[in-house]
């Protein structure tokens, strides 16, 4: 199958997590929705291991630096996006997500000392955060947006951003494959939430069919197949051009959240979204980078 054809499906699986969610939370408490997420994602990429005949990783160093990033990468802005679906749009908690680059470049300015900044870089910053308040309808008092969700919401767009810093310079020489790492990452991401859920939320009594399937497929798809056409991707046209998807994650989104959830959609959110997506493209270094994974 065409890579173009493999991008634009893996670009409308991440865009449809944000429904996905926003149908699991409707049963269950975000750290379960989190929890079978990842459990679900973590079995596909089991699988693969097992069909590929690959190991996990056996460095305790390199254990270490995948608990790190199961937790800033998976577990933690997993749950953070599935808290703030509770209190906003499917729609707005994907735009919210398309901020990561602007994140990452903000955060690589400090952390990383080869990320040099250029003029291009900080334009592209003070552009996304004008299209950031124009979603939020600054002009308006931040007029009818939850202040707590958007914030859960942008708090998990820099955990991914923080997490990505975290790989890039822990586990980007270790002899271990892409495939084995994020096994054992999100094996490491789905154990701190089986212990961290219970007490977070009671546990599940009752069974809920959509629900259920909403979190089966968001683990399986989104955070398990998806993963595995990516590093596909990544292997065979690098993961600059690879990365050229998570730009229609947004788009997806919104036309989800519109059509199939009934979300009110005004004329700035769309608008917004490519402001930020305009400034996210400048704010990308000239060399590749680590693709954004699964968020979504």
């Amino acid at each position: 199958m065409d890579w173009r054809i493999r991008s634009g499906a893996i670009a409308l699986i991440w865009g449809l997590c944000f429904l996905f969610i926003k149908l699991g939370t409707n049963g269950y408490a975000p750290p379960y929705v989190s929890l079978g997420r990842m459990l679900f994602g973590t079995v596909v990429l089991a699988g693969a291991l097992a069909v590929k005949r690959e190991r996990l990783p056996r460095a305790v160093r390199t254990w270490g630096h995948l608990a790190v990033a199961g937790f800033l990468l998976n577990a933690f802005p997993f749950t953070l996006f599935a808290y703030s679906e509770l209190a906003i749009s499917s729609t707005l908690a994907s735009i919210c997500s398309a901020t990561i680059p602007l994140w990452g470049m903000a955060l690589s300015l400090v952390t990383l000392s080869d990320d040099r900044p250029t003029r291009r870089r900080f334009g592209g910053l003070a552009i996304g955060f004008i299209g950031v308040l124009t979603v939020l309808r600054v002009w308006q008092g931040f007029s009818g947006q939850n202040a707590a969700g958007i914030a859960m919401a942008l708090a998990g767009a820099a955990s991914y951003a923080a997490g990505w810093i975290h790989v890039r310079r822990t586990l980007a020489d270790t002899g271990s494959s892409r495939l084995s790492l994020t096994a054992g990452q999100l094996l490491l991401g789905t154990a701190q939430l089986a212990v961290v859920a219970p007490m977070l939320s009671p546990l599940p009594t009752s069974f809920s069919v959509v629900p259920v399937l909403a979190i089966t497929v968001l683990g399986a798809l989104g955070t398990g197949l998806a993963t595995l056409i990516q590093y596909g991707l990544v292997a065979e046209v690098g993961p600059t051009v690879a990365a050229v998807n998570t730009y229609f994650i947004p788009v997806v989104a919104i036309v989800a959240g519109a059509t199939l959830l009934g979300e009110r959609l005004t004329w700035n959110a769309p608008v917004g979204t490519l402001i930020v997506l305009a400034g996210a493209a400048l704010t990308q270094p000239g060399r590749p980078r680590p693709p954004a994974e699964s968020h979504h």
